[in-house]
C-alpha cells in the first residue's frame, strides 16, 4: 500500500508527504530524520491519511494536496469528505 499523509507542525503549518509506512514516517519526522521542512517544527501531529494501490496514484495525490491553498488543506484535515477545490 501507498499513503499520502498530512502533518500539522508545531508552528501551525501543514506538511504533506508520501510513504509506504505511515507510523515509521511520522516517527522519522518526530526524530528530526524526516523532511528538512519538519525539522525544527516538531512535534508534529498526523492530521490526514489517504491510501492508494499504486505509487503513481499516491504521488499524484500528494502533488495535488501540496498545491492546495491553506484554507483547502484546513478543510481536508477537518472534513476529509469536503470538496477541496
Amino acid at each position: 500500500m501507498h499513503y499520502v499523509y498530512v502533518l500539522e507542525c508545531v508552528d501551525g503549518t501543514y506538511y504533506t508527504g508520501y510513504t509506504t509506512d505511515v507510523e515509521r514516517r511520522v516517527a522519522e519526522h518526530e526524530a528530526g530524520e524526516g523532511a528538512k521542512y519538519t525539522r525544527g517544527r516538531t512535534p508534529v501531529e498526523l492530521r490526514h491519511v489517504e491510501r492508494y494501490e499504486t505509487r503513481s496514484a499516491a504521488m499524484s495525490r500528494e502533488h495535488e494536496i501540496k498545491s492546495l491553498s491553506r484554507r483547502a488543506k484546513e478543510r481536508l484535515v477537518t472534513d476529509p469528505d469536503a470538496d477541496t477545490d
